[in-house]
């Protein structure tokens, strides 16, 4: 994060010269770049001291709402299978990526990593829920450290606006404590953005890597990877095109022509002729280094993608050919599973991103407007065109809606800071203390959805983003299990029946019970110290257990799915 101002920002410039400033021509330019840098924020964004401290505190901000009670709130369903394949990784170093499992390995292998030093620190307890919430919970921090890199385009309240957007978005702080692969997704994707972006400004190669790197990991977290590189294509490539038209129909080829032998001038490139992808080229160091360049980048790409879906090399050459497959299967679900209205996602953003959603919006008819912020322009276009993409496919899940609600906060940052920057020598009293107002409001208001949602109504199917969730009675239901698991004296020994079809995350929870078996349906008699079944198979649970056991209670396991619970009348008080 350096302390420079972006040049898109037309603030410190007269009205009368504003009229006639060509639209920028490309996200930003070497020597545009150097002068940013040369140039202080003083009296117009934030000194060096109070940009890192507003910074951090947004940090800290964040970290605590992701970080504290991470076990308090019980395991989704998709957790506990995802807590499965942990427990089998950890315990045996075995891992097979299943294309019919619909997502990729990375979010277990970086569990691996934090379940190993748990483990290194609390010996057994090492595969625990925090160690595996704290993976997508540091990245959720750490798409907030990706936001702040783009203060150049942004501008200084413009970035911190919209790093608060996301560090009290319901959305991204409630599903920031799920080990589900959304936030590593979406940190991925914005990876690939800033590292495109530095790239582009320094030429630095490792910001090439980087990209390459976020981009194969991207692809290597989930399926719908191809929807997002796509949608990233397609936006700056609309960004390109509209400044083309505003350049040829709003402001004259002549004017646009002659700003670019500026430009070059000031950049010493004036043998380049008018060829913007020669120009480009000439930037990186000439075809030959770019292509060297990119070529690493493409071994570093299939490097990571091969040693991941292979799970290094012991899968291997299964998991590769797995790894193109799984989208045939993808697409088949995409068109069949969880079905919901086109107008879903829409809903859902009002219903709990509205601050994100009307910045967003506003900012991205503001920089159509303009026209002369490119990056804006292709946040917007990234925002609208993975919305459209998203709402066309008929399966639609809550978390889904970060890939949205992450570039709208982006664009909303923009509006914050054109807005900060007309009021902010304004002599209406009442103009400064109702935006100040209003920012208090929206800050009060998302904070107490982002604590109410992942707190204390993380199972109210009421609630936009809680999908069939886990109730708080299966801590009753455990409870009673290690209840009856002291009483019985063979402790981590004690068999326990499970009929119920329905029934994750169980196994999470009763992982170090190795004679707890999962059936699916009723069985024949059985002298298991505990039988979990469904409440439709209660008359049939009556019949097979008889008297020899009794019933001690029902535990909602999510909506519309009750569990029953038996335990051996000999270990019944």
């Amino acid at each position: 994060m350096s302390n420079i101002r972006t040049r898109n920002l037309l603030n410190k410039t007269p009205a009368k010269e504003q009229e006639t400033i060509e639209p920028q021509p490309s996200l930003t330019r070497a020597a545009d770049t150097k002068a940013t840098i040369e140039e202080s924020d003083s009296g117009v964004g934030l000194s060096g001291r109070r940009w890192w401290l507003a910074s951090i505190a947004i940090l800290i901000v964040a970290a605590g709402l992701r970080f504290t009670y991470l076990e308090s709130k019980p395991l989704h369903n998709d957790e506990g299978v995802n807590g499965n394949f942990m427990t089998q990784l950890f315990r045996e170093g075995y891992y097979r990526y299943d294309p019919e499992n619909y997502h990729g390995p990375s979010l277990y292998y970086l569990a691996l990593i934090t379940s190993k030093v748990n483990a290194l620190l609390y010996g057994k307890a090492g595969l625990s829920t925090v160690s595996l919430r704290i993976v997508p919970a540091i990245f959720g921090v750490g798409i907030l450290w990706l936001i702040l890199q783009l203060r150049r385009y942004l501008g200084s309240y413009g970035t911190l606006g919209a790093a608060v957007l996301v560090a009290l978005s319901p959305g991204a702080v409630y599903f920031s404590r799920y080990f589900i692969h959304e936030i590593p997704f979406v940190f991925f994707t914005l990876g690939i953005v800033v590292a495109a972006l530095r790239y582009y400004e320094t030429t630095r190669p490792i910001y090439l890597m980087l990209g390459a790197a976020c981009a194969a990991l991207l692809v290597a977290t989930k399926e719908t990877s191809i929807i997002s590189i796509a949608v990233l294509g397609l936006a700056y490539a609309c960004a390109v095109l509209y400044q083309a038209w505003r350049k040829t129909w709003g402001r004259g080829e002549q004017k646009a022509s002659a700003r670019k032998s500026r430009v070059r001038a000031s950049r010493g490139d004036e043998h380049i002729e008018d060829n913007p992808q020669e120009e480009l080229v000439a930037r990186f160091g000439g075809r030959r280094r770019l292509a060297v360049l990119l070529l690493i980048a493409l071994v570093l790409f299939l490097s990571i993608h091969v040693l991941l879906y292979s799970s290094f090399f012991t899968n291997f050459p299964k998991g590769i050919y797995d790894s193109v497959g799984t989208y045939r299967t993808w697409l088949g679900t995409g068109l069949t599973d969880d079905r919901h209205d086109i107008y879903t996602y829409l809903l859902w953003l009002w219903e709990e991103e509205m601050p994100s959603l009307l910045l967003g919006v506003a900012g991205f008819a503001l920089a159509l407007y303009r026209g002369n912020n490119r990056f804006v322009l292709f946040a917007g276009f990234w925002a609208m065109g993975i919305l459209a993409a998203y709402s066309l496919i008929p399966y639609k899940t809550p978390w889904l809606t970060l890939n949205i609600s992450i570039p709208l906060a982006i664009v909303g940052g923009y509006c914050i800071e054109e807005v900060y920057n007309k009021f902010r020598q304004s002599q209406r009293q009442r103009v400064r203390v109702a935006l100040v107002g209003l920012a208090g409001i929206i800050v009060a208001v998302s904070a107490y959805q982002a604590i109410d949602i992942s707190f204390f109504r993380y199972d109210d199917d009421s609630v936009a983003y809680v999908y069939a969730h886990t109730t708080r009675q299966i801590f009753s239901l455990l409870d009673k299990i290690n209840e009856i698991v002291a009483r019985g004296g063979k402790g981590e020994k004690t068999g326990i029946m499970i009929t119920a079809p329905d029934y994750w995350p169980l196994p999470w929870y009763l992982r170090e019970f190795p004679n707890a078996g999962y059936w699916g349906k009723v069985m024949t008699p059985t002298e298991e110290a505990m039988v979990i079944g469904e409440d439709t198979q209660e008359t049939e649970l009556q019949q097979t257990l008889g008297d020899k056991y009794e019933r001690i209670g029902s535990y909602e396991l999510r909506p519309g799915v009750t569990l029953i619970a038996y335990v051996r009348r000999d270990l019944q008080k």
